[in-house]
């Protein structure tokens, strides 16, 4: 990358724009490119095994289903790995607040959206706790979580005196079971009943993300960044726009864009922002990156890593939202082992074990890397006891890529 210094009080100075190639911009991306090649790759094969089952419409909207409160506590959980923590108590707190949830809705009869304001808030609290001990008062995240994994896991027996509570109001369980109304109606292709809405929301999608890009690419290119050629830049964009439209495609065949979808892209939109975009995002990943160097910059480390934990319980809560509306009654086993598929999906996803290295997109790809063998090998039989043990080596293997990627760079 060349650089220039633009006249004092002036427009910038004129720049060379030097292209990337396809080497420089894999180079540049490796872990998130690599594992989302791993995501079409383990999607074909199972695609093949299955006899396409893996794609057909019923079986991609399940996908997104099954794997949506994972996605929405990766997001939390990433932040709090990229300032160099651990949180070992989602599993718990998802369950605690699907059990409040329950309570205020099916045996005082509350409203549900009064209800899900005030279980949103208590795991609001809840992160506030465990950031209050892990960030100000010192303790070992791992040791302040874990006793939290036991404290509302004991709370949520308590609570639901070893009984499920159900069923949930109709307009509750909409959040993870629930549609996109289709106001444009519907048309027969190919066999295939396609719901036009699904597909119009899919190219606005498209269009927005292609022009974001534009965008950034002008910007790059005005203060002399440098930025891949063009053809490495409609490479990329017919891919993400051809990958979008194809699983919206596949959605719109069966009942279209489910709710909890949409709740999903808009809170990986917020973090992207946030990261990518904002001091907030910047001192997060400083403060992971090297705590102490961005103490002395004035950087309030407790404050950032106290912040961290209160997302990560807001987070934890919706997930527990999610899971209880999808069962339609509150369990006292809700959530258990939600921790080993969240905390891989960050790994896999690119989040460094040593802190300040992650990604919101590269979190989104764990969660469905997961989702996906998880689906792929109940759909070919496999039973629940090599399905941990697959996704334990999966995990191994990402931390280790992480680990001997950092002794090279040493």
């Amino acid at each position: 990358m060349s650089t220039v210094t633009a006249p004092v009080g002036g427009p910038p100075a004129a720049t060379s724009e030097i292209p990337l190639t396809l080497a420089d911009t894999v180079r540049a991306n490796i872990r998130q490119y690599g594992m989302l090649l791993a995501l079409v790759l383990i999607v074909a094969i199972f695609q093949v095994a299955s006899g396409g089952i893996i794609l057909a419409p019923q079986n991609v909207t399940n996908l997104v289903l099954q794997n949506s409160y994972i996605v929405l506590m990766a997001l939390g959980m990433l932040l709090i790995i990229v300032v160099g923590h651990i949180d070992l108590s989602v599993g718990s707190v998802a369950a605690f607040t699907g059990a409040v949830a329950a309570v205020l809705m099916v045996n005082l009869k509350m409203d549900p959206l009064l209800a899900s304001a005030i279980t949103l808030g208590i795991g609001v609290a809840i992160g506030a706790w465990h950031g209050y001990w892990v960030a100000y008062l010192k303790v070992p995240s791992f040791i302040a979580t874990l006793a939290g994994m036991l404290l509302f896991r004991g709370l949520t027996l308590v609570m639901l005196q070893g009984q499920p509570i159900g069923p949930f109001p109709e307009e509750f369980r909409a959040l993870a079971s629930g549609f996109v109304p289709d106001l444009l109606g519907t048309v027969m292709f190919m066999g295939e009943k396609i719901h036009l809405f699904t597909v119009a929301l899919g190219a606005l999608l498209c269009a927005g993300l292609v022009a974001l890009d534009v965008r950034d690419r002008r910007e790059q290119q005005k203060y002399g960044f440098s930025v891949p050629s063009p053809t490495m830049f409609l490479v990329k964009n017919v891919t993400l726009v051809g990958a979008i439209m194809f699983l919206t495609w596949r959605l719109a065949a069966y009942e279209g864009y489910p709710i909890v979808l949409i709740v999903m892209l808009l809170l990986t939109a917020v973090y992207w922002f946030v990261t990518v975009r904002t001091t907030l995002g910047r001192r997060i990943f400083a403060v992971g990156g090297n705590a102490k160097a961005a103490m002395l910059s004035g950087v309030s480390t407790s404050r950032y890593v106290f912040f961290t934990f209160v997302s990560m319980g807001a987070l934890s809560a919706l997930g527990g939202l999610v899971v209880a509306a999808r069962l339609n009654s509150s369990t006292p086993k809700a959530g258990t082992g939600f921790e080993l598929d969240v905390i891989a999906s960050c790994f896999i996803g690119g989040a460094s074990a040593y802190g300040g290295v992650g990604g919101v997109i590269g979190a989104v790809i764990g969660a469905f890397v997961m989702g996906v063998l998880n689906n792929g090998m109940s759909i070919q039989g496999v039973s629940i006891d090599w399905q941990q043990a697959v996704k334990g080596l999966v995990l191994l293997a990402a931390v280790f890529f992480d680990v001997r990627g950092r002794s090279r760079e040493g």
